[in-house]
């Protein structure tokens, strides 16, 4: 259950780490820096802004109160090789308007197809009201723990994730990088 204000203390701590040059220690211990021109990280999408969009959903229980438009706008910034934060706002699975504010973490599991990215958020869900506020677990004072698995492809600027929202459905995406 979040505590009173945990929202804001996740806006705070979520943004605190997005901070360019906060973390010293890679430096410290004589990482190499990211790319920032046409190099590997930059590449893959780093140090930048990612928009992105619902295409298409699907639930895996059929229930008439279904909304499979999504009309999710999802924005994320993508810092350090691995680490993201965002904020995405859309019509939940009853067509009630909601938000989601997360921090994220991807990987490239494989080497070979470096375009192939896994990735997790984990957040603060808000806008599961009545009658539809105990169809997303823990929901207290109309704001929930969220923990949303993807996997995604990019080309160039371009990327498409496959995003699985609890045991309820999976959502296409359509985002673009921009630099």
């Amino acid at each position: 259950m979040l505590r009173r204000g945990g929202c804001a203390g996740l806006v705070a701590c979520a943004l605190l780490v997005a901070i360019p040059g906060v973390d010293a220690s890679a430096a410290e211990a004589g990482a190499p820096a990211p790319d920032r021109g046409t190099g590997t990280a930059s590449t893959l999408g780093y140090d930048r802004w990612y928009v992105q969009t619902s295409v298409l959903t699907t639930h895996f229980h059929s229930d008439p109160a279904h909304n499979d438009q999504q009309r999710l706008v999802d924005v994320s910034w993508r810092f350090r090789p691995e680490w993201l934060v965002g904020a995405a706002v859309f019509h939940n699975s009853f067509g009630q308007p909601s938000q989601y504010v997360y921090g994220g973490w991807m990987t490239h599991p494989v080497a070979a197809v470096p375009p192939l990215y896994l990735k997790i958020t984990a957040g603060a869900v808000h806008g599961y009201k009545d009658p539809y506020r105990d169809k997303i677990p823990y929901n207290s004072k109309g704001v929930a723990p969220g923990i949303i698995p993807s996997i995604g492809y990019c080309y160039r600027a371009v990327c498409s994730e496959l995003v699985v929202f609890g045991a309820a459905g999976v959502t296409l995406t359509f985002g673009v990088k921009i630099p």
